[in-house]
C-alpha cells in the first residue's frame, strides 16, 4: 500500500473518532430560501440551532462552488443577521437544491478525483470567507449504482479536507450535511433498487437530513394522500419507514434528522361530497398543488373549511368545496418531533421558515423537542 494511501487511512480514522467525541447535542434545524420572501432579517432564530442558507450554486465547468449573484449579499450577510438575535445559532451554507440548473453537474463533478478537489476546496473557501459553521449538499438524486459510489469518494475526501482545514487554521472544522431522500434506498424509474453508501455517510457526515416529504403529489396521484405521512399502514412512504431504514443500513439515529414540510398539497376532489383521505382526485386545486402552510391557514379562513387531523398517518388536512389539502399543522409537527426524539434522532428540519405563519410550526417544534 502506497504510504499516501496508509496517511489518508490513518487520517480517517482520527476523523472518525474526532466525530463520535465531539458530536452535536441536537438539531431543531430550518432551510432559509434566499428567494423565498422571507428577509434573513425577520427570521425569529431563536427557535432554531441550526439554519440553512440555501442555494449555493455548482458552476458546471469548474466544479466550483459559487454564491448566487443576485443574492451573494444576503448569503455573505446571513451569519452575521441571524446571529444579531441568537448569537449561538450555527449556519451551513447549502449547495444545489432540487432545482439545480444542470442535473448532471453533480454527477460529473463526483465522477472525478480532481473535480471533487475543485468542489471540496472551493466550498470550504466559500464557507469561510462568509462566516457559515458549515456545508451542507443536497443533490437530487444520485440515479445509478456508480453515482452512489461516487458520492460515497466525495464524502469521505470532504471529511479529510475539511479536518486538515481545521488543523492547519486552528479553527473549529466545518459542519458537513447532506440533504438525502428519505430513505437509504432510491428506487429509479426502471424500478432499479440503488442503496447510498451507507458506510462512508457514517463516517464522514455529521448528520444526514432526511426529506420525508413529497411521498405523493396531486400532478400525479389521483387519489388525497398524506404526502410526508410519519407512518403510512399500507405502503413504505412514510417518515418512520424511512428512519428505519436509514438505521438498518447502518446509519445510527444519532445522525438522523427528520424533515418536516412546511406546506401542504392541495388536489382537487372527484367529488366535494366524498372528502378524505385515498379517494379520488384530478390533479392539483391550487397552481402545481404545493400550498405554503400560510396559505394554507388563509385558505381556511376565507372559505370556512372544515378541517382534521389523521392521527393514524400523522397529517393534518382541511376540505372546501372540491379543495381537499394534507400539510402539517402544530398536531403533526408535535407528533414528528416527539417521534424523532423518542426514537434517539439528533433532531429535525424545516423546509423552509418563510412558509411558517406567525412562527406557529417553528415554535411549536421547538416546544415539542424540549418536552
Amino acid at each position: 500500500m502506497a504510504p499516501k494511501t496508509v496517511f489518508n487511512l490513518f487520517l480517517l480514522v482520527l476523523i472518525v473518532e474526532f466525530q463520535t467525541s465531539f458530536g452535536q447535542d441536537s438539531v431543531n434545524g430550518a432551510y432559509w430560501l434566499a428567494d423565498g420572501g422571507l428577509a434573513a432579517s425577520d427570521i425569529d432564530s431563536t427557535l432554531f440551532t441550526h439554519l440553512f442558507c440555501a442555494f449555493a450554486n455548482v458552476d458546471s465547468q469548474t466544479y466550483e462552488v459559487t454564491l448566487p449573484s443576485d443574492s451573494s449579499e444576503s448569503f455573505s450577510q446571513f451569519t452575521a443577521t441571524v446571529q444579531a438575535k441568537n448569537p449561538s445559532v450555527k449556519t451551513l451554507l447549502s449547495i444545489g437544491g432540487g432545482n439545480i440548473a444542470d442535473p448532471n453537474t453533480f454527477p460529473a463533478m463526483a465522477s472525478q478525483p480532481s473535480s471533487r478537489k475543485s468542489f471540496i476546496d472551493s466550498s470550504i473557501a466559500v464557507a469561510r470567507s462568509n462566516g457559515f459553521s458549515g456545508l451542507d449538499l443536497d443533490w437530487e438524486y444520485p440515479r445509478t449504482p456508480g453515482q452512489m459510489a461516487d458520492l460515497g469518494s466525495l464524502l469521505d475526501e470532504w471529511r479529510a479536507a475539511v479536518a486538515a482545514e481545521a488543523s492547519s487554521s486552528g479553527e473549529a472544522a466545518l459542519l458537513i450535511t447532506a440533504a438525502f431522500y428519505y430513505a437509504s434506498t432510491i428506487v429509479n424509474a426502471s424500478d432499479d433498487s440503488i442503496d447510498y453508501p451507507a458506510e462512508a455517510i457514517a463516517r464522514s457526515l455529521d448528520w444526514v437530513n432526511a426529506m420525508a416529504y413529497d411521498f405523493y403529489d396531486p400532478s400525479w396521484y389521483k387519489f388525497t394522500q398524506a404526502h410526508s405521512a410519519l407512518y403510512d399502514p399500507s405502503g413504505p412512504f412514510s417518515g418512520s419507514f424511512g428512519i428505519t431504514a436509514w438505521i438498518a443500513a447502518g446509519v445510527p439515529a444519532e445522525k438522523l434528522v427528520l424533515g418536516m414540510p412546511f406546506y401542504g398539497k392541495a388536489w382537487k376532489l372527484v367529488d366535494a361530497g366524498n372528502p378524505g383521505f385515498l379517494v379520488p382526485a384530478d390533479g392539483p386545486a391550487i397552481g402545481d398543488g404545493n400550498i405554503a402552510y400560510k396559505d394554507v391557514k388563509e385558505f381556511i379562513a376565507e372559505n370556512g373549511a372544515t378541517e382534521g387531523y389523521n392521527s393514524t398517518v400523522v397529517s393534518n388536512y382541511c376540505y372546501a368545496g372540491t379543495t381537499w389539502i394534507g400539510y402539517d399543522d402544530v398536531e403533526s409537527i408535535s407528533a414528528k418531533v416527539s417521534y424523532a426524539k423518542e426514537n434517539g434522532l439528533l433532531g429535525y428540519f424545516a423546509w423552509q421558515v418563510s412558509q411558517d405563519l406567525n412562527w406557529a410550526l417553528s415554535q411549536q417544534a421547538k416546544e415539542s423537542w424540549e418536552a
